[in-house]
């Protein structure tokens, strides 16, 4: 920074010119408009640009001490040893004057409340406009200086015992500094800074010739700097970061914020410096002297800065380096703590120059590419006007002479040049022996190696060089003199390439060796590449320093910016010359994508399909790069000409009529009639359609493109939703089948009949298309009509079926019996899924599956006994049964007696379910109407039926005896209910029920008499013995089967007798059906007077035997084959009994009607009443 005097003044006393008025105080607008100056007891106005005197202010009677402004710049005060302070409009008039009891030593208003603080030897006072009166505060010792903090609510005042008392706006004290005995003279709060935060920093300039800081809490910050004189006054600059102090040492001094000294400001003056001010902008001081001297200087910034490809390093606050990639924006701070000289920067090197040493930093790693550390540090004053470092070395240049230094300060090498050294680039090389190039003041430029002492003339311009600049690859150098005159050279050739005038500075890209960018002295910056001549200029303010890829560094004072390269004009330079290859050379430097555009088309109608490839990748442009692919795969197998790509690439960018030109001139009338069928411009196409030269017939070339042709247009006629006229085209183009497709797809079916009515049997698979397409919409009779065209009767009959037409299936399914088991099947399929088991399980019988329905029955009754229903588990049992009947009745020759015991175990099983489902409502409902006698018998029925064995699964052993168990009781069959209660106590009872079973087993145990009455006792017929109640439902004498009524369960009197064995089960039933003889005697009535009847009983019969009994006595049960008939007596022929020619169950013929009336059946097989009538 330097201070360059403006104006100076020297001021006298009013009519005096000998005596000098001592200037205790200047002051500047917060705009810098004027410039207040307290000169003896007046108050001087200039004009603070040119140093012209506007008014003098005359109000005070004595000498004017201090002066200050409002933060709105409306008003202005001024104190003086006359006692008063006056405010002051800012059209100078004075409006408002008050007093004190002492002279006035300092003045400060309010930033924020424009409060007025006006400070005495006694006391102070805060004057606003908005009191009346003005409100004081007595102090022990006299104010030298005040100062109010930025945001108005405390002000620090300095006092000549050496403390500062900092008190609020109400004059109470917060906080006290001590600074010894010294006088205070000059303190002031910093205004805020863009590197300090927030906080209140307070600096404070004393007698004991020290400068220090503290916060608003008392603590002070860092450490006391030492003045070296007594000072009078203390300024800050606008921003925050520096401040001046003056007094006795008659010259301005300019620290940092944080107390460092950086130089003296301006000259040395001839008295005390009582007051000095800084412009609020920062660019200007005044200063006031003891002798009525006023010197105003204009301050100038130098810039210290260097660059190193993108990375910028320049100084910041005079004690800053601040180091910035110019295109990331990244910025780091060096806080260097003194005054910065010099800074060069290298590759990872950097070197800043302070007042009395070097210090050398380097990145520290390439993951942290703006981290610096210290590298090392040469404790030694240089003196040079240019300072460069290098990998190994630090050079510095001082007028002609250049040296090279270690990083420990030793010299290297040196050399002295013939003039004035006035540029310096380092072209780079390994490290300690990069090379220099060097501009001189003669105009001679010299390329120096730092491990050879030995400089190379490069080559000499005019006029002093002003800036020079090497390319990337060392080739070719621009030079710029003083003059603006701007020469490249080739180094290789030493020729001299162009030249330009009016120039003032240049750079070589760092990423394109042969792209220079040079700014004009008139501003604009000017891009050239190669040979090609620059375009017209962009608009630019400054100087540019380097350039890398599309982005220019431009400084402009002590600012640098980026600024992008309006590239695209450089690259269409290039395409117009046809080099593509560095047409995109430049687009890679960065161009915006519509250039990147333009030049893949430019280049792809040059047939330059690399630049063309480059081009569309960076603009992600995928259908042309597959276009390039294809058409790069398609040249390394075949030749093809340059007019065909060329009509290809027209086609593919939409100029078709150009492209189908192209076609036609290449013979490819096929490729322009499949482009125009495309964009389905079907007339167009139709123009290609060609003849022979004779005007015959069209050749088969033709023919395949006029079928071609109609087949787009019905495809284009199907996309439009034309579906029928797309139909008619395929059809007339031969196409039947898409044809078939594209009706069918509409469900038009009687169009589909139609196309199949007047197709040829012959065409069996377009037929069999429409016949499964109709099967598809339903239209079955007109599939029926294509399936009986095509001869596929069983298609018809499957059409039925899918329809669930069962009775037109089973009628066509008569003349086609390899068919009907299909049609039982899946009707037995479809009832099933209907829920029709009964008709199911028949219609698998029906299809030859017997294992279906026997797996069906099994089900079904599973279900039954799961869901508790026994009288539907036992028909479906029986059904089982009945099933497996009928099997061994169809194939008798395959029946074995594993067949009968399952029969008859199937059976048995159907009779346990049949009883069960009695004893179950019983237990179940609240009611019942079944006698206790019938549920006495049913429950002996099942218990002696199951025995020792499983119980089936469903059955409760429990329930069943339970019932019987009650039944007993209620029936006196004391020992049974004893013996049934002994077996209950082996078996869990449900819940609820055990508490009742524990009753009942002790009134059993208590009953009076042990019996059983003889009428409840089973009886044998046969031979007329009674039986315990469980020992089986077989005679234990005689060994007859007990037959049960299947409704009360009572034994029926039946006695089973046995032909002999030369008697067939014809010619018995023959000779039991004829009407005795008179004098036949049945030998059942003949015997019926014996002692011993089992014994008598006859089994077995000859013919006259069977001839002589009652046929209305007689009972056949008449079973299909091979199970064998059985021949029953009934032996008290008053009771009627009916066999049911379904089951082949016995009943009481009054129970077996009265059920039949009841149910509309049969009780246990369910065989309808009808059914029965007729077989009766």
């Amino acid at each position: 920074m330097r201070a360059i005097p403006k104006w100076v003044e020297k001021i006298h006393e009013q009519g005096d010119k000998s005596d000098n008025a001592s200037i205790h105080a200047v002051c500047f607008h917060p705009e810098a408009y004027n410039l207040l100056v307290a000169a003896g007891d007046k108050v001087l106005v200039y004009d603070a640009t040119d140093g012209n005197l506007i008014d003098t202010l005359k109000g005070h009677k004595d000498t004017v001490y201090c002066l200050a402004y409002s933060r709105d710049g409306k008003k202005f005060a001024s104190g003086s040893a006359d006692k008063t302070v006056i405010i002051w409009t800012h059209k100078l008039e004075g409006i408002l004057k008050y007093s004190h009891n002492d002279g006035i030593q300092c003045l400060e208003f309010n930033p924020v409340t424009h409060q007025l603080a006006s400070c005495t030897i006694s006391d102070f006072a805060y004057w606003s406009s908005e009191q009346k009166n003005v409100q004081k505060y007595k102090i022990q010792t006299r104010i030298n200086c005040c100062s109010w903090t930025i945001d108005g609510q405390y002000i620090a005042l300095g006092l000549a015992n050496g403390l500062v008392s900092i008190r609020n706006k109400f004059g109470e004290e917060k906080m006290k500094i001590d600074r010894g005995k010294a006088p205070i003279y000059g303190l002031q709060w910093a205004p805020p800074s863009s590197t300090s935060g927030p906080v209140d920093i307070l600096a404070i300039a004393d007698w004991n010739q020290k400068l220090s800081f503290y916060t608003i809490s008392g603590q002070i910050i860092g450490k006391e700097r030492q003045l070296g004189f007594d000072p009078l006054c203390l300024s800050f600059f606008a921003d925050g970061e520096s401040l001046v102090v003056s007094g006795c040492n008659k010259q301005l001094q300019l620290y940092t914020r944080d107390g460092i000294r950086i130089g003296p400001l301006g000259e040395i003056h001839d008295s005390w410096i009582w007051s000095a001010s800084v412009n609020p902008q920062g660019t200007a001081v005044v200063v006031g002297c003891q002798d009525g001297s006023l010197a105003y200087y204009n301050l100038t910034f130098s810039t210290v800065h260097a660059l190193y490809a993108s990375r910028y390093a320049y100084r910041e606050n005079m004690c800053d380096v601040i180091i910035q990639h110019l295109l990331s924006g990244q910025k780091v701070r060096i806080k260097c703590r003194d005054l910065v000289h010099k800074i060069a920067i290298y590759r990872t090197k950097l070197a800043v120059q302070l007042p009395e040493r070097v210090v050398l930093y380097e990145l520290t790693a390439e993951n942290q590419p703006m981290h610096y550390k210290v590298k090392e540090k040469i404790s030694k004053k240089f003196n040079c006007s240019l300072l460069v470092v290098c990998s190994q070395n630090l050079v510095l240049c001082q007028e002609k002479r250049l040296q090279s230094l270690d990083f420990y300060g030793d010299l290297q090498r040196e050399w002295i040049m013939d003039s004035f050294i006035r540029y310096i680039k380092v072209t780079g090389g390994s490290p300690g022996s990069e090379g220099l190039i060097i501009g001189l003041k003669s105009g001679q430029v010299w390329r120096i190696f730092l491990d050879n002492s030995l400089p190379i003339l490069l080559t000499t311009v005019l006029s002093s060089v002003r800036c020079l600049d090497l390319n990337a690859t060392r080739t070719k150098l621009a030079v710029v003199d003083d003059i603006g005159r701007m020469t490249v050279r080739d180094l290789t050739t030493d020729t001299l390439l162009y030249q330009d005038s009016g120039v003032n500075s240049l750079a070589w890209n760092t990423n394109h060796e042969s792209m220079l960018c040079y700014s004009h002295t008139n501003g604009g910056l000017s891009i050239r590449v190669g040979s090609l001549p620059a375009k017209n200029p962009q608009n630019m303010i400054g100087v540019v320093v380097g350039l890398c890829g599309a982005t220019a560094f431009c400084l402009r004072g002590n600012l640098m910016t980026n600024i992008p390269l309006a590239l695209s004009a450089t690259l269409w330079q290039f395409v117009e010359a046809g080099l593509y290859e560095d047409a995109v050379e430049i687009a890679n430097l960065g161009v915006p994508l519509n250039d990147w555009e333009a030049l893949g088309f430019a280049a792809l109608d040059a047939l330059n399909f690399k630049a063309a490839q480059d081009a569309f990748v960076k603009t992600r442009n995928l259908p042309w790069l597959e276009f390039i692919n294809e058409i790069l795969t398609r040249q390394k197998h075949i030749d093809i000409s340059k007019e065909l790509i060329q009509a290809e690439i027209l086609a593919f960018s939409g100029k078709f009529k150009e492209a189908a030109r192209l076609f036609q001139k290449c013979g490819k009338n096929n490729k322009a009639i499949t482009m125009y069928c495309d964009l389905k411009m079907f007339d167009l196409a139709q123009q290609f359609l060609t003849n022979n030269e004779d005007g015959d017939d069209v050749n088969n070339s033709d023919s395949d493109d006029r079928r071609e042709l109609v087949k787009k247009k019905a495809e284009w006629a199907c996309s439009v939703h034309e579906p029928r006229a797309a139909a008619e085209l395929l059809l007339s183009a031969g196409e039947v089948e898409r044809a078939i497709e594209i009706v069918a797809e509409q469900g038009w079916t009687d169009l589909l009949l139609d196309i199949g009515r007047k197709l040829q049997p012959t065409e069996k698979k377009s037929l069999e298309l429409i016949a499964n397409h109709l099967k598809e919409l339903k239209a079955l009779s007109m599939a029926a009509e294509i399936y009986r065209k095509l001869g596929e009767e069983t298609q018809v009959v499957q059409l039925h079926i899918e329809a669930r037409d069962w009775n037109e299936a089973f009628r066509l399914a008569e003349h086609l019996p390899q068919v009907l088991p299909t049609v039982h099947l899946s009707y037995a399929k479809w009832l099933v899924d209907s829920d029709q088991f009964i008709e199911a399980h028949e219609a698998f019988v029906a299809a030859n599956k017997p294992k279906e329905a026997h797996i069906l029955l099994k089900n079904l009754a599973d279900s039954a006994v799961t869901e508790e229903r026994f009288l539907d588990a036992s028909y479906y049992t029986w059904l089982r049964a009945r099933q497996l009947m009928k099997m061994m009745e169809m194939n008798p020759e395959e029946t074995s007696q594993h067949h009968i015991k399952e029969f008859k175990v199937l059976l048995q099983l159907s009779a346990i379910y049949y009883a069960y489902a009695t004893i179950f409502s019983y237990l179940r409902e609240p009611f019942t109407s079944s006698p206790p006698l019938t549920l006495f018998n049913t429950s002996r029925f099942i218990a002696n039926q199951i025995g020792n064995s499983t119980p089936p699964k469903g059955i409760s052993m429990f329930n069943v005896y339970y019932t019987l168990s009650k039944q007993a009781k209620v029936l006196g069959a004391n020992k049974l209910h004893f013996q049934i209660n002994n077996k209950l106590q082996q078996l869990k009872a449900p819940n609820g029920i055990q508490e009742q079973v524990d009753v009942n087993i002790m009134n059993s145990r208590g009953a009076s008499t042990f019996s059983d009455p003889e009428d409840l006792l089973p009886m044998c017929y046969k031979c007329s013995n009674f039986s315990m109640h469980l020992s089986g439902n077989n005679c234990p004498n005689c060994q007859q089967e007990f037959i049960f009524s299947f409704v009360s369960f009572e034994i029926l009197p039946l006695a089973q007798f046995f032909p002999e064995s030369d008697i067939n089960e014809e010619e018995a039933e023959r000779l039991l059906m004829t009407p005795p003889k008179e004098n036949s005697v049945d030998p059942f009535t003949e015997t019926i007077t014996q002692d011993d009847i089992g014994d008598l009983l006859p089994i077995t019969l000859n013919r006259d035997a069977l001839r002589s009994i009652d046929p209305r006595n007689v009972i056949l049960v008449k079973t299909p084959k091979p199970i064998a008939t059985k021949y029953y007596r009934n032996l008290l022929p008053e009771l009627q009994i009916t066999i049911c020619p379904g089951c082949y169950q016995a009943f009481h013929s009054e129970d077996f009607e009265l059920q039949v009336l009841q149910k509309g059946s049969c009780p246990f097989c369910r065989l309808p009443e009808d059914q029965l009538f007729d077989c009766y």
